[in-house]
C-alpha cells in the first residue's frame, strides 16, 4: 500500500516542513473554530475579576488624554494643528494603542504559549492571529467613544472631515499587519535572545516618540523629519488625522512606503516564525 492510499480518509496529515515558504495557511481556515476561542478567550481573560470591567476600555484612553492635554498642551504647550486637543489626543492614542498592543502581546507568543505548542497541533500563527482580532475588539470600543468627541466637534464646527475617512479600513489593515509582523520577528528571535524582551518593552515607548502620536508631523524639525517619515506607522497616523480631523499630511508618497515596508515586514515576520516554530522547544 503506497503512501497516498495510506493517508486517504483523513482530515489532518501533518508532515514535517520541508520548505521555509510551506506555510500551510489552510490550516489556519481549517482551525477557524479555534480562533473563535481564543479571541473570546483573550478578550474575557483581560478584565476578568475586575470591578469595572470593560469600562477600563473607556477609561484608559480618556486618562491617558487628559494627561497628555496637561503635559504636552498646557505645559509644554504644543501645537495641535488647530485641532481640538482632545480629539487630537485621541486619535492618536486610538491609533497606537491597537497598534503597540498588537506588537507586545504577539512578542511573547511562543514563551508564554510553550506549554500548549507541546501537547497538541494546530498551526502556530493561530495564536499571534487572535491576537489580532481580540485588540481589535478594544479597537472598536475606544474607535466609538472618539467617534462620540467627533461628532460633537463636528456639530460645533471645530473639525472638518474629508473623503479620505474612506481610507480607515486600509489603515486598520495596515496597523494590524505591522503590528503582527513585527510582533512575530521578535517572537520568533526571543526564543533564543530573551533579553529583546526588554528591549522591546522600552523600545515600543521611545518609538511612541519617535511617531506623531502626541505632536503633528508639521511640528518636526526638517533635519530629523526623514527619521520620522521613516517609521511605517508615521503614514498611518497622520492620513487617520487628514481624513477624520481635516488636519494632518495626506502625502501618497510615504503611505505607498508604509505600506510597501508593512508588507515587507510581515512577510518576513511570516516566514521566520515559520523556521522558529520547527525547533523552538528545543530553546524556549
Amino acid at each position: 500500500m503506497n503512501n497516498t492510499e495510506t493517508i486517504k480518509g483523513w482530515d489532518i496529515v501533518i508532515e514535517p516542513k520541508n520548505s521555509l515558504f510551506s506555510l500551510n495557511l489552510k490550516d489556519v481556515w481549517r482551525y477557524r473554530d479555534l480562533l473563535q476561542l481564543l479571541v473570546k478567550r483573550d478578550f474575557i481573560s483581560i478584565y476578568k475579576q475586575t470591578i469595572l470591567g470593560p469600562l477600563w476600555f473607556f477609561i484608559q484612553p480618556l486618562l491617558t488624554t487628559a494627561m497628555y492635554l496637561l503635559i504636552f498642551n498646557k505645559v509644554a504647550n504644543l501645537s495641535t494643528d488647530d485641532v481640538p486637543p482632545l480629539l487630537f489626543y485621541l486619535a492618536g492614542i486610538t491609533c497606537w494603542n491597537y497598534f503597540s498592543e498588537t506588537l507586545t502581546k504577539t512578542s511573547d507568543t511562543f514563551i508564554t504559549n510553550a506549554s500548549i505548542f507541546g501537547k497538541v497541533y494546530f498551526p502556530r500563527l493561530i495564536i499571534p492571529l487572535s491576537i489580532v482580532f481580540s485588540s481589535l475588539i478594544r479597537l472598536v470600543i475606544q474607535f466609538a467613544l472618539f467617534m462620540i468627541f467627533w461628532v460633537y466637534y463636528i456639530y460645533q464646527g471645530a473639525v472638518q472631515p474629508n473623503m479620505y475617512v474612506l481610507l480607515f479600513p486600509v489603515l486598520l489593515l495596515m496597523m494590524a499587519a505591522l503590528g503582527l509582523g513585527l510582533g512575530i520577528i521578535f517572537s520568533s528571535l526571543t526564543t533564543k535572545y530573551r533579553d529583546l524582551r526588554f528591549l522591546l518593552s522600552f523600545g515600543i515607548q521611545l518609538l511612541m516618540f519617535a511617531t506623531p502620536v502626541v505632536y503633528p508631523l508639521s511640528l518636526a524639525p526638517e533635519k530629523y523629519k526623514w527619521l520620522i517619515v521613516a517609521n511605517p506607522f508615521t503614514a498611518i497616523i497622520e492620513t487617520f488625522r487628514y481624513g477624520f480631523l481635516g488636519k494632518g499630511e495626506l502625502n501618497w508618497m510615504y503611505l505607498t512606503y508604509s505600506a510597501a515596508a508593512t508588507f515587507i515586514i510581515l512577510i518576513i515576520g511570516i516566514l521566520l516564525f515559520n523556521k522558529v516554530e520547527k525547533n523552538f522547544m528545543d530553546t524556549v
